[in-house]
């Protein structure tokens, strides 16, 4: 058993990184190229169809594993995650988790519209509120993360 939870954690940790990681880069790497106009519409509707898969990929990972880790940090019970820090900490991760997936996918539909009638600066600027949103978000999940890894 100890081997198998060690198993979900890494998964969980390591596409947890992965999804945040791929949302930050994407904000502050490549959104600022696209709204230049610097790059075509096959480049960023292939980019944006890669986050999305990321995203979604993450948001699923992180909602199982999550669940088989709730159990051994002693919060599997309801009134657990309202009377400890560490149940306060898990319903802050899901809350935020919950946030990036939305402000992920509403982003990306706004590139997705802008793409489909090949523009490609005017999506960018349109889903850059989103994304600077959704990076602020990972952020605070990898805190809330290392607060959960830490035992606060």
């Amino acid at each position: 058993m100890a081997t198998a939870l060690t198993a979900v954690y890494a998964l969980h940790l390591v596409f947890g990184a992965l999804w945040t990681g791929s949302v930050v880069f994407f904000t502050y790497s490549y959104l600022p190229v696209a709204s230049r106009g610097d790059v075509s519409v096959g480049v960023l509707e292939s980019a944006t169809s890669k986050l999305t898969t990321v995203s979604r990929a993450g948001a699923s990972l992180q909602l199982l594993t999550g669940a088989v880790l709730a159990s051994p940090m002693g919060v599997a019970t309801t009134a657990a995650y309202w009377s400890s820090t560490t149940g306060y900490l898990v319903v802050a991760m899901v809350v935020l988790w919950l946030a990036l997936a939305a402000l992920t996918e509403m982003a990306a539909s706004r590139l997705r519209d802008g793409l489909d009638v090949d523009k490609v600066r005017s999506p960018a600027r349109d889903a850059s509120t989103l994304l600077r949103a959704a990076s602020v978000v990972a952020v605070l999940l990898l805190v809330d993360a290392g607060l959960l890894v830490a035992g606060v």
